[in-house]
């Protein structure tokens, strides 16, 4: 009975494994195509969804590093423990790079371009993330793990990010609201302040 749930818990983990390596590879998709797509629209909210990406990045790397060595809880720990503040400081200062960004682009009235491509990235992310959040959560739940349920979470959190980056984008497409981008960075803000705050109290992939 043992080696049949260690057999079990060798599956699951090299299904979260592959879910990490896809998260891994659609999230330097998104960063790519994002900040982009930002740079040349002049779009705050895009750069800071794409910049965003490749934290996500950070965090799925440090799952797998923590699945690589399962059996040693304590080096685990360590690692984790190092790579959450590293994760935590980054969304602390993505949050204050978007929140001046924003206030400048308000105080300025710089009206940025339409964005085609990014409305098709936030599109794409509001279809992929919420499948791939209940694949990892499916895992999670079946390993017993925290880690992966958090990360399962990280990607709800980018399903949000994209709802509020497609409604600024689509606002200022459709209407010429030149203010909606800059208040769809600001509306970002006190979400990855969150996840940041969070991660370095050691509190977003704890197992």
């Amino acid at each position: 009975m043992p080696e049949t749930v260690e057999l079990d818990r060798s599956a699951l983990a090299r299904r979260g494994r592959r879910l990490e390596y896809f998260t891994i590879a659609w999230n330097s998709l998104e960063g790519v195509v994002g900040i982009g797509a930002g740079v040349m629209a002049g779009s705050i909210s895009l750069i800071a969804f794409g910049i965003d990406s490749f934290i996500e990045i950070t965090s799925g790397s440090v799952l797998l590093w923590r699945m690589s060595s399962d059996s040693d809880k304590e080096r685990r720990e360590k690692r984790e423990a190092i790579a959450l503040k590293i994760v935590g400081v980054c969304f602390l200062a993505l949050c204050l790079y978007v929140a001046y960004e924003a206030i400048t682009t308000l105080s300025k009235h710089e009206a940025p371009e339409r964005s085609i491509a990014g409305i098709v990235l936030a599109i794409a992310s509001l279809v992929v993330m919420p499948l791939l959040a209940r694949a990892k959560r499916r895992v999670g739940n079946q390993m017993g793990s925290v880690a992966m349920a958090a990360d399962a979470k990280q990607s709800e959190f980018c399903y949000y990010l994209s709802a509020i980056l497609l409604a600024g984008l689509a606002l200022n497409a459709a209407f010429g609201l030149w203010w909606a981008d800059p208040v769809a960075a600001l509306a970002m803000v006190p979400l990855i302040a969150h996840e940041g705050i969070e991660a370095l109290q050691g509190e977003t992939c704890r197992d």
